[in-house]
């Protein structure tokens, strides 16, 4: 199956390009693409028109009220007050920033004033005015001298048995203290904690504001995309002549439906990023992942030397993965490979090159070992003619011959009929998906004829049907088809104009149907020269053994023997490999329309990811 992509759009300044690739190859999960845009007047403002409206949701999205423990004071303003709640977050949270701040500051103020306590600063000024001046100090309480309260005025404010806070009281123009003054307060306790209490209650209000404007989320959204698609939209027409002395970088990018919710939360956290997103569709070209179970994915390499689907087209890798084991298993047609290969896929395992193939290797080898034992030959030997082969496994093996030809010929041209009826089936399937059922009667046409014969055809040699009921059968098939093929296969047209076209299509499906049927015999004449030949380094390797007594001439028999197969094996298996993929490449991507022009999902990783 094609998995299903979002499409993401980015926009951002060049400068914040190479970080933000960072953080996508954190992700692992974008297949992205670039380009620039040049940056004018128009772009710069709507580009900090968006960033305001995402910081704004942002903000109002991780407000949580209920976990201030000043909600209940919070006071929301009507909502009709509100007329561009933008332009009012901006202002609240440029409040709330300075608000902080100063109550920070006021925090400090409380708890310098705090040693000191209430007192009247209107005194202080009253007894500076008559020549009194009062000094502050603070000092290390084991720096304090015992002596200075016989020397000085000194009244000791408090002692927290670390430091000593005191003031002096002195009229003297020439007055020194051992130690240097510190500033005096700016306002007594009383003052300072009355500033600290003003403050909050002006942050309460800030709060209560932004309570308010929770509620034009939706609002501040709807301009936030409205905002992202008129710069879009300003980009893709915007042109080399307006370039100034930076670029805008826009990004492109895809990436499975099912991170959606990830991804989301991840730009959402981006600082300096605008980006969109909506379902891909064929026209966005997205890349294409395939996701299957663990035996399609072995085949998704075969799928890949073709090229992958395009987004609207079918998966064709698990029909592919069946049919190419089935073909391959067929064209060795030797059990003995079979097990020859399972052993090479393990082998295959521990290098660190191939462990990848290894497992589709292995596969191989079990289908080519159960249909070499269909097609009874285990190292060019018949056991279909040996006594030690259990009976109710040689049931499982075709010999003989079907009416004249050989049974092994017979079953590959059944094969090739079933694939390629497959074939005409998904065909019709999907472009009734593509195109509806209506723009799609032609491929249904030929579909019911060549599908519909072949069953009704089968059906009748099995005795079923007789002659008479299998002739009236194919006559209302043959008519149905023929309306479908020669005058609706182009519904937008008159039907006499579809007569032509249709007599054209005749010629060329009746004329290539047969060779492809026909091509088809290469799975039985590769199996049976793997086998012949297979045959023939027996006989030959046993030509040397003579008499049969213990000597060189078995040395000889295992040279020939083992030699001569691994020869054959390789052939074989070149000739499975390829004759194989193009059945599937040709005749059955021919026939169900397959194109294959996608490209294939690469997203940016680093090493953590892969």
């Amino acid at each position: 199956m094609i998995d299903r992509m979002t499409k993401y759009s980015f926009v951002l300044l060049s400068g914040e390009a190479e970080s933000f690739l960072k953080e996508l190859e954190g992700l692992g999960v974008v297949d992205i693409t670039r380009s620039e845009k040049p940056v004018d007047e128009t772009s710069a403002r709507l580009f900090a028109e968006s960033e305001e409206c995402r910081k704004a949701v942002q903000s109002l999205e991780a407000f949580d009220p209920g976990a201030d423990p000043e909600q209940a004071k919070f006071k929301p303003s009507a909502k009709e007050s509100i007329t561009n709640p933008l332009e009012l977050f901006k202002e609240v949270s440029a409040r709330e920033k300075q608000l902080k701040a100063e109550i920070e500051t006021a925090h400090k103020e409380v708890e310098s004033s705090r040693v000191w306590g209430c007192f009247d600063p209107e005194t202080i000024e009253d007894l500076a005015s008559r020549g009194l001046k009062i000094r502050f100090y603070k000092v290390a309480k084991k720096s304090f001298d015992q002596d200075w309260p016989r020397e000085y005025a000194i009244q000791e404010i408090a002692d927290d048995g670390k430091n000593v806070w005191f003031v002096t009281v002195s009229d003297d123009p020439q007055y020194s203290f051992p130690i240097e003054e510190i500033p005096a307060p700016k306002n007594d306790l009383r003052a300072a904690e009355g500033l600290l209490s003003e403050k909050e209650g002006q942050m309460i209000a800030c709060k209560g504001l932004l309570y308010s404007l929770k509620d034009y989320l939706p609002a501040i959204k709807d301009r936030m995309q409205d905002t992202q698609a008129r710069l879009q939209r300003y980009l893709a027409g915007a042109g080399s002549g307006k370039a100034a002395e930076d670029h805008i970088t826009i990004f492109e990018g895809f990436a499975p439906v099912d991170q959606e919710e990830k991804l989301t939360k991840a730009f959402d956290g981006m600082d300096g990023v605008i980006y969109l997103k909506e379902e891909a569709s064929k026209e966005d070209n997205p890349p294409i992942k395939l996701k299957g179970n663990k035996f399609t994915r072995m085949f998704t390499v075969l799928t890949d030397m073709y090229g992958r689907p395009e987004y609207d087209e079918f998966d064709p890798t698990p029909y592919l993965s069946v049919f190419f084991l089935l073909f391959f298993a067929m064209c060795m047609g030797d059990a003995g490979y079979g097990l020859a290969l399972v052993v090479i896929g393990l082998l295959l395992r521990r290098s660190e090159g191939m462990k990848d193939i290894a497992p589709l290797v292995s596969t191989l080898g079990v289908g080519t070992f159960v249909i070499g034992i269909v097609m009874h030959t285990f190292f060019g030997y018949d056991i279909s003619q040996v006594s030690w082969v259990p009976a109710w496994l040689k049931k499982c093996m075709v010999t003989g011959n079907i009416a004249g030809f050989d049974a092994n010929m017979v079953l590959s041209v059944i094969i090739g009929i079933v694939h390629l009826s497959l074939a005409f089936i998904l065909k019709a399937v999907y472009a009734t998906k593509k195109n509806g059922f209506a723009n799609s009667l032609g491929t249904w046409g030929w579909t019911l004829l060549i599908v519909g014969g072949v069953i009704v055809g089968g059906i009748s040699l099995t005795g079923v049907l007789s002659a008479t009921v299998t002739k009236w059968i194919i006559i209302g098939i043959g008519v149905i088809s023929a309306i479908g093929i020669f005058l609706l296969s182009d519904i937008h047209r008159n039907p006499l104009k579809n007569i032509a076209p249709g007599l054209w299509e005749t010629y060329n499906t009746a004329t290539g149907l047969l060779g492809d049927v026909l091509s088809y015999l290469r799975l039985y004449a590769l199996g049976l020269a793997g086998g012949m030949l297979g045959k023939a380094f027996n006989d030959i390797a046993a030509m040397t053994v003579g008499d049969g007594s213990f000597g060189i001439g078995w040395l000889a028999f295992a040279v020939i023997f083992l030699v001569g197969h691994a020869l054959n094996l390789a052939m074989c298996c070149l000739g499975a490999f390829v004759h194989p993929l193009r059945l599937n490449f040709l005749e059955f991507f021919k026939n169900s329309g397959y194109e294959g022009k996608g490209r294939t999902y690469r997203p940016i990783t680093n090493k953590q990811n892969q």
